[in-house]
């Protein structure tokens, strides 16, 4: 009998709804209830006791919650991993891209420093610097150990610790500037602000502050931290064009960095925040709050003891006051003008030792500044020049102008204007070279040259006169009548041939000084008749180093040979010194020297000139405006007189005494009937004869001969 016999007869087909739910899905597999599972052999044992529906519900419920939990972390993480892969992907090419707009790295070198030109005076002190930086390169061995420090404590105090970018310290500023409510710290390393001043721009970009980042990288591979601080301080910018911890110690403090205190190394390294702002020149209480922060930050990092702080504390940097209308800048001027003549293009910081004599500098500085301010209101005369030469053409002082921080025109140099009688000597330089002598008559007279009347400035005529009557007294009708005789156009070559280059117009009113010509072109020119009758040229340089030590050019000792004869000479000399002992100069004469001089004054008194010389120095001085206007009566005679006078006086204090080379000329006596020379237009005298070229006998002085003229003609 088969099962379905034994079972009735009765089949009974399998429930797959039922079973599916008895079933349980447990750990993600289906397994059957325990009643459901088929017992095999025997009595079929008691199954395990069932729990209710409801508690097998909460119980998936449950896991199926916690299985939510799991996934929705996991989902949470995975992302997150997936965007911080792409971040740092997409960083990485914003990097690249960067980097990319940057030289190649094994190209990049750090770009040379704009050359520094220091400009020294003849005793070697510092006139001025020269160059875009405004001073020289400093190594970091030259400057006292506390400058350098006071950078690092102020602006990157972490600077010997970090890879050129700092995680510490930006995050430090960060928190500082959200906790006190303001940017008042950066994140900038010392390198990254290298890295900015060398290669890029000082615009606020993330471009650049990633560029910076870069760099700063590269630099600190390629240098070592010192090199680096050095790079720093000699480019940094602090301020009044001052480039470099040199240029700024010279320009507040007149002093180089080698030499500054704790206090002025302090304001020096608060500068950089903000130069501008808190230049101690424009903004002296912000300028010290500054440097009191960097004193307390140096103290409290142990880069300098509490008592030097204290110190410093209580004796803040000053920045003293510029006196003066800087004066020397006009001279400095003149040697950039001159110095590619000499050593072609600047490589490098070079030195240029001048001739300027720093005492006579300032003391025709203040001679003329100080005349002006007295008298050129009352007079209209707004400026001056001055310029002054040793006999051999060094330039010991060059005054340009009155005021160079208010205008940088180098009168002495550059401003042409009208000699006036001041270039009449070398009509009768011209006039002796033909023959005559100071003891030659001409007349002086009405004269009228092709509608041209010159008068003299006192509206009178003294009749029959010698040349050295003539000269002293700057007669212009005798003159007139010289370069007529000499021709205009051997003026201008008696004129160029002692040294004056501007363009002369050869005719007769040249003889009173119609061309226009410079200071520095004059005091040259004079400067033959005070050096024995050698050509000059005038120089400035005397020799040019690199910092190294090397020379670039030396002057040598130049002979132009002689462009006045010895004889002749004597003759010029003679009528220059009576100019200063009866003539227009004879006020400003400087006791116990042989001094000889000319005025010149120009029509409408447009221009006044005072030209003089010693056996020792030579100096011009021009006084007028710059738009050429009148002044009210000012003769060479009157204040440039009176200004060369008091610096030549001041100039030769404690020197002693020298004759003028080529001595002075003296004629021989004559009889009272002896007239000399034949007077133009005067028959002459059978006996008449000029006298004998190179006769030194005794000749009254010039007050005497002028009343021995008046009596002889009634003059």
């Amino acid at each position: 009998m088969n099962d379905r016999s034994r079972r009735g007869g009765e089949r009974r087909e399998p429930s797959f709804e039922r079973a599916r739910d008895d079933y349980e899905r447990d750990d993600g597999y289906l397994r059957l209830s325990a009643e459901d599972r088929p017992y095999r052999g025997g009595r079929n044992p008691v199954a395990p006791r069932q729990q209710p529906r409801r508690q097998q519900n909460e119980r998936g419920k449950g896991r199926k919650q916690r299985r939510r939990r799991g996934s929705f972390l996991g989902r949470i993480f995975y992302w997150g991993v997936v965007l911080g892969l792409w971040a740092v992907l997409g960083l990485g090419g914003v990097i690249a891209y960067h980097a990319a707009q940057l030289p190649p790295i094994d190209q990049l070198t750090v770009p040379k420093r704009p050359p520094n030109i220091a400009i020294l005076a003849a005793d070697g002190t510092l006139l001025a610097n020269r160059g875009e930086t405004g001073g020289r390169t400093i190594t970091i061995g030259e400057v006292p150990p506390y400058l350098p420090k006071a950078f690092v404590a102020i602006e990157d105090r972490r600077f010997y610790e970090h890879f050129g970018i700092d995680p510490i310290g930006l995050t430090r500023a960060v928190v500082n500037n959200l906790t006190r409510r303001g940017g008042v710290q950066g994140g900038s390393t010392l390198t990254q602000q290298l890295a900015k001043n060398l290669f890029l721009t000082q615009e606020r970009t993330a471009a650049r502050k990633i560029q910076e980042a870069i760099l700063s990288l590269w630099l600190e591979r390629t240098y070592t931290k010192d090199q680096i601080l050095e790079l720093y301080l000699n480019r940094v910018y602090f301020g009044s064009g001052a480039y470099g911890v040199e240029a700024a110690a010279q320009r507040y403090f007149n002093k180089s960095a080698r030499s500054v205190s704790v206090a002025e190394a302090a304001m020096l390294a608060g500068l950089v925040q903000a130069p501008s702002r808190l230049a101690p020149n424009r903004n002296p209480e912000a300028a010290e709050k500054r440097a009191q922060l960097v004193i307390s930050a140096m103290a409290e990092q142990g880069l300098i003891s509490q008592a030097t702080a204290k110190t410093a504390l209580g004796a803040p940097a000053e920045v003293p006051e510029r006196v003066g209308a800087g004066s020397v800048n006009y001279a400095a001027d003149y040697v950039m003008d001159v110095l590619d003549d000499f050593i072609g293009a600047i490589e490098g910081d070079v030195t240029v030792l001048t001739t300027v004599d720093t005492r006579l500098q300032s003391s025709a500085e203040t001679i003329l500044v100080e005349a002006l301010a007295a008298q050129g209101g009352k007079l209209n005369a707004s400026q001056g020049a001055v310029v002054s030469l040793a006999p051999d053409g060094a330039i010991r002082a060059l005054i340009g102008g009155r005021d160079y921080t208010k205008s940088q025109f180098n009168r002495a140099t550059a401003a042409h204007r009208q000699p006036g009688s001041s270039f009449k000597p070398f009509v009768y330089l011209t006039a002796i070279e033909k023959g005559m002598t100071p003891d030659t008559i001409r007349d002086d007279s009405p004269v009228s040259i092709k509608g041209w009347e010159p008068e003299n400035f006192s509206r009178s005529f003294r009749g029959p006169v010698t040349l050295q009557t003539a000269f002293a007294h700057s007669l212009n009708t005798v003159v007139a009548r010289l370069i007529q005789e000499v021709t205009p156009r051997e003026v201008v070559r008696t004129a160029q041939r002692l040294g004056i280059n501007s363009s002369l117009q050869a005719n007769p009113s040249l003889s009173l000084g119609t061309s226009e010509v410079t200071p520095l072109e004059m005091s040259a020119a004079y400067a033959s008749f005070a050096n024995g009758g050698q050509s000059v040229l005038p120089y400035v340089i005397r020799e040019v180093k690199s910092t190294s030590g090397k020379v670039i050019y030396a002057r040598k000792a130049n002979n132009f040979g002689p462009v006045i004869q010895p004889q002749t000479l004597a003759m010029m000399n003679s009528m220059f010194h009576a100019v200063m002992t009866g003539g227009t100069g004879s006020k400003v004469s400087i006791p116990g020297w042989e001094v000889g001089g000319k005025s010149g004054t120009t029509q409408d008194y447009r221009d006044a000139w005072f030209v003089g010389f010693t056996g020792r120095l030579v100096t011009a001085v021009w006084v007028g405006n710059d738009d050429n206007s009148a002044m009210k009566r000012v003769t060479g005679s009157g204040l440039p007189a009176e200004i060369w006078g008091k610096y030549m006086k001041a100039a030769h204090v404690g020197q002693q005494p020298v004759p003028l080379p080529g001595g002075l000329w003296q004629s021989a006596p004559k009889s009272i009937f002896d007239t000399g020379e034949p007077v133009a237009g005067v028959a002459a005298s059978p006996r008449t004869q000029p006298a004998a070229s190179g006769d030194r006998a005794w000749t009254p002085p010039p007050a005497q001969e002028k009343n021995f003229f008046e009596r002889l003609f009634g003059g």
